[in-house]
């Protein structure tokens, strides 16, 4: 092939590839409108300038700081001494309620440190009467003060055996990692004001039977407390997996599926409609992918369909028992060498939940994601309450109608074809208490969220059928 040949031939093929890449960019196009329907093709709400502020504070170094403090107590096992100012849970109660204080100084008045507690008679591996203390820190609304989101982390720790309250049990993942969420978070958020009200909580017996966050949450529910999510962040402090790889920028979310609380004909109703996947925790876990999945946390929040991991629980199933919705953060790959364990070496293996294990960069980004869910949260209007769709006419068209809330500047309804995750569309509908949309209602799945004046929206609401 002559020279003159090559390159004309090189030319056409360069023109070629470029008509490709062309038809491919506008596949890509036609590819993110999809599916059709009413509404725009919906796009992430992103932290606003004072959230990414704000989460620009969060500190790996304190977070660090923290874990190590919690350790140096020596055990936190919720039988051990309560009253020695250096040795056991009591020392770090007391800690943890300082360092709150602290913070809440800081909150011209808003925040305040409370230190609920009872005595929990032996039960299980509580083998005698114990003094179940919490650490809560709350950040008053300033418009919704009655409407409130909790984070949380559990501040007990164990070792092989949980009934030994003696040894070392340095728990420092599991989970002192958890506790340095709720307290860096409460140290940032003190001199900034939410809308609604942020509860930074530390609980206690968690090992040896959710006894603290029942407590809280039970508490919760006898006071008819409108809590619209709760954030458990329990083994959340290591990028490092058991076989030495590392994850160090996904975290998982446990959600449950079908509420505890829903008795069988909800459940029936709910399977008629194909609901299964919409619970309020599912539309608390797609919110939380949604605003937290991004540049200012570096991380992507990997939601599981699951209450939890096979033979294991936490603290948000205290408040899903009581009918709120709440989920779970967790490290993506476990060493189980490293939770529930004497320290001690094996065949050249360190055993333990020691700091050295840690990854505080890991934790912080982790306790941007739960600062990043939590301020959307408060800042946004509360979920939209009273959702049905009309289901009484053969029709094309879906009517949905709902309680109307001053606060909201205005709704919208959002939705995605059944088979799929997550939300993909989105209709403005206007400050309205119901909107037809011209979509069937045999083929998508819809919800309804409240828009603030401030740019912020609330987690979905779904309908039931009317």
């Amino acid at each position: 092939m002559h020279l003159r040949q090559a390159i004309i031939l090189l030319g056409l093929l360069t023109v070629q590839a470029l008509a490709q890449l062309a038809t491919y960019e506008s596949f890509l196009q036609v590819a993110s409108d999809w599916p059709p329907g009413p509404g725009a093709v919906l796009v992430p709400q992103q932290p606003d300038d004072e959230l990414t502020a704000m989460m620009a504070q969060v500190d790996p170094a304190r977070i660090q700081a923290i874990i190590t403090k919690l350790v140096s107590f020596g055990t936190r096992a919720t039988m051990s001494n309560q009253t020695d100012p250096l040795r056991g849970i009591g020392a770090a109660r007391d800690w943890i309620a300082s360092e709150m204080r602290t913070f809440a100084a800081t909150s011209g008045g808003r925040m305040t440190v409370s230190v609920p507690n009872y005595v929990q008679t032996p039960s299980g591996s509580i083998t005698r009467n114990t003094v179940i203390s919490n650490i809560v820190a709350t950040l008053k609304g300033s418009t919704d003060p009655n409407r409130i989101y909790v984070v949380s982390g559990h501040y007990d720790s164990r070792v092989s055996s949980d009934t030994n309250f003696v040894d070392d049990a340095p728990g420092a993942d599991d989970d002192a990692s958890g506790v340095a969420v709720s307290m860096e978070l409460a140290r940032v958020m003190a001199t900034h004001t939410p809308a609604a009200t942020i509860m930074f909580a530390a609980v206690a017996g968690e090992e040896q039977g959710l006894f603290g966050s029942a407590f809280m949450a039970s508490g919760l529910k006898n006071m008819s407390a409108d809590v619209q999510g709760m954030l458990n962040n329990d083994i959340v402090g290591s990028s490092t997996a058991d076989d030495g790889t590392t994850d160090p920028f996904n975290i998982r979310m446990f959600a449950q599926g079908i509420p505890s609380t829903e008795n069988l004909a909800k459940i029936t109703s709910r399977v008629d409609i194909g609901a299964e996947n919409d619970s309020p925790i599912r539309q608390l876990g797609r919110f939380v992918v949604e605003v937290a999945s991004n540049a200012v946390t570096q991380m992507n929040v990997q939601m599981v369909y699951r209450p939890d991991r096979f033979l294991r629980g936490g603290d948000h199933l205290s408040f899903i028992d009581q009918g709120y919705p709440a989920v779970r953060f967790t490290e993506p790959h476990e060493n189980f060498a490293h939770q529930h364990q004497d320290v001690r070496v094996v065949n050249g293996v360190q055993f333990g939940d020691l700091v050295q294990f840690c990854d505080f960069e890991f934790n912080a980004r982790v306790a941007r994601v739960n600062g990043v869910a939590l301020w959307s949260l408060a800042q946004a209007p509360g979920t939209p309450k009273g959702l049905t769709l009309d289901t009484s006419v053969l029709t094309n068209n879906s009517t949905l109608r709902w309680t109307r809330d001053p606060a909201a500047a205005g709704y919208e309804v959002v939705w995605r074809a059944s088979e799929d995750a997550f939300w993909t569309h989105v209709v403005p509908v206007g400050k309205v208490s119901s909107a037809t949309v011209l979509l069937s209602k045999d083929n998508a799945q819809f919800g309804v969220r409240a828009v603030g004046a401030n740019g912020f929206k609330s987690p979905a609401a779904f309908p039931f059928a009317e």
